[in-house]
């Protein structure tokens, strides 16, 4: 399928409009396909601050799918104070109907290094705005998503923060696929700022094939563990390679007959209610947390779809 950055920097020949009007037509059809496949997208990091809107908001309201997303209202300030114009594009993002919020802590530390007491600090702090916001629109805020998915160091600080989050009347939100879109942003960036357009839809169009590729090997694994499909959970940030891309991985998705759900609707399947059986600070998907055999879990982990090239990029250009 032709991406937005050919479409919009080279071709110019199609119209947004008619792209949009295509896209939308593909979810249309999966959403009344014969079908199990269900995913729901999320989005961390939110809001981009650097313009005075968001692109991937426009997106999305072209789309009108359901996306949850978790923000950090860090973000919102400037000089330790709360800039009215970046408010707005908080405010924008939770006015949408399709948009349900969750808290990512307010400034987006590990939790592992920061401990109980100044990371529950964070969480409380990075509600203020969201909730004030949530209750204007009649929405809920009940998700949180840690920081990096870093749920503590040790048993010790998994339960803690637990207890704490549970008192507080929130859920830990999972993720079940995500596709490293933080590194594929970093050099799509880069090449951007450098107008080498060619190197950045090559990065561009790697991310949208590499995140299907995570899906497939998902679905692969989870036929072998469950034997049924469950619903996805994927995690991506709100950046300028998905501002760009993310529409396309949706449609990609829809074409492989997948569903767009909510994140609620999602997480009502009992295979969310599984025990969390992995106590490190690395932030791996809930299908590995599930496995209570470390050596199942890395033998999986061994046999994921490999971005050497892309990390090794990223490390060249990351020195320069």
């Amino acid at each position: 399928m032709t991406n937005y950055l050919l479409i919009q920097l080279k071709m110019g020949i199609y119209k947004k409009a008619m792209m949009i009007g295509f896209i939308m037509a593909i979810i249309n059809m999966a959403m009344f396909a014969q079908t199990e496949k269900r995913v729901v997208i999320t989005i961390d990091d939110v809001p981009q601050t650097n313009r005075s809107r968001s692109n991937l908001l426009s997106k999305l309201d072209s789309l009108q799918i359901p996306v949850s997303i978790f923000i950090n209202e860090a973000k919102v300030y400037t000089d330790g104070e709360i800039d009215s114009s970046k408010l707005l594009i908080l405010d924008a993002w939770m006015s949408k109907p399709y948009v349900s919020p969750g808290n990512h802590s307010f400034s987006h530390p590990r939790y592992s290094t920061t401990g109980l007491e100044l990371f529950s600090e964070e969480v409380l702090k990075g509600e203020v705005l969201t909730s004030r916001l949530a209750t204007k629109y009649g929405k809920e805020l009940e998700e949180f998503r840690f920081p990096f998915n870093d749920l503590g160091k040790d048993s010790l600080q998994h339960l803690e923060i637990k207890l704490f989050l549970e008192k507080e009347g929130y859920n830990i939100t999972p993720f079940t696929v995500e596709s490293s879109d933080w590194m594929f942003n970093y050099l799509y960036e880069y090449y951007l700022s450098q107008g080498d357009l060619e190197n950045a839809q090559r990065i561009g169009d790697r991310y949208v094939n590499y995140t299907i590729r995570m899906f497939k090997f998902f679905e692969e694994l989870i036929a072998e563990e469950y034997e049924r499909e469950i619903p996805h959970i994927y995690l991506c940030h709100d950046n300028k390679i998905n501002s760009d891309y993310l529409a396309e991985i949706i449609s990609r998705l829809a074409l492989l007959d997948y569903n767009f759900i909510s994140l609620k609707e999602a997480v009502k399947d009992d295979v969310y209610d599984q025990i969390d059986h992995y106590y490190l600070k690395y932030g791996i998907t809930w299908i590995y947390r599930w496995m209570e055999d470390d050596k199942l879990r890395k033998e999986y982990m061994k046999k994921e779809p490999g971005i050497v090239d892309v990390y090794e990029e990223y490390e060249n250009v990351r020195l320069k």
